[in-house]
């Protein structure tokens, strides 16, 4: 074989380690979200003790490899979109670690006729996530400008099934509920009443819970097929206060 043979071998080989097509490199932000992905599960793995959870469902991971989370920050933070931390986004707000994303995805079971409920929208980027893989996806956020930024963002992305509005997330969105799932992306140290009446009976609700400035725990609440409702916390975390009423 000829050197010049070997050479595009060795390219075809690289190529398909880096899942793409033949004769299409990878685009960059393409490699990063894979190696974002690895280390979510590297992360996974070294916290299933603690967290319960050894693996996360293939179709999430799918997911993170697709969403191109670069184009839900700021244009500055870009370079470091794909890192394992969060971002901030304006308004106190940021964008979750992507394993906490990938975490609280997997705590809800997402299927694909569910609808979900999400508050804390931020930037968009984990109801771009729930959105490939669920029947819908309605969120609020309580400050107007990220409402419009995600909006405009996930409708230049092509992501038509997430319904967006401005509101105080802690009574939910009743017109919708009940909700299959539901992800709470800020903190609380009680369980609103108006979210548990809107989680469906087998329903799940991922919500860190505690203080402000105190210890916080990611909780998963269920809701079983009698009603009955269960919590059971999964971790440590630290979540900027939910928003909204008295409590802006």
């Amino acid at each position: 074989m000829s050197a010049v043979s070997r050479s595009m071998v060795l390219a075809g080989v690289i190529i398909g380690l880096l899942g793409g097509a033949p004769g299409r490199a990878a685009e960059p932000d393409e490699v990063a979200r894979r190696e974002m992905v690895r280390l979510v599960e590297l992360e996974v793995r070294s916290l299933a003790r603690m967290t319960g959870i050894e693996t996360i469902d293939p179709a999430i991971l799918a997911r993170m490899r697709e969403v191109p989370r670069h184009r839900f920050v700021p244009s500055p933070l870009q370079p470091y979109a794909y890192r394992s931390h969060p971002l901030p986004v304006g308004h106190d707000q940021n964008i979750a670690a992507p394993l906490l994303v990938a975490l609280m995805t997997q705590l809800v079971e997402p299927a694909p006729d569910d609808v979900v409920f999400e508050t804390g929208t931020g930037a968009g980027y984990h109801a771009a996530v729930l959105a490939g893989l669920v029947k819908r996806v309605y969120s609020v956020e309580v400050a107007e400008e990220l409402t419009r930024r995600a909006a405009q963002t996930l409708s230049d992305l092509g992501y038509t099934n997430v319904v967006l509005r401005t509101g105080d997330g802690y009574y939910g969105w009743r017109d919708h509920g009940p909700y299959d799932a539901m992800v709470i992306k800020e903190s609380l140290d009680h369980v609103p009443s108006p979210l548990l009446a809107q989680l469906k009976r087998g329903g799940r609700m991922v919500i860190p819970l505690g203080p402000a400035q105190g210890p916080q725990f990611l909780t998963l609440i269920r809701r079983d097929a009698e009603g009955k409702v269960s919590e059971e916390r999964i971790m440590p975390v630290r979540f900027s206060p939910l928003q909204g009423g008295e409590r802006l």
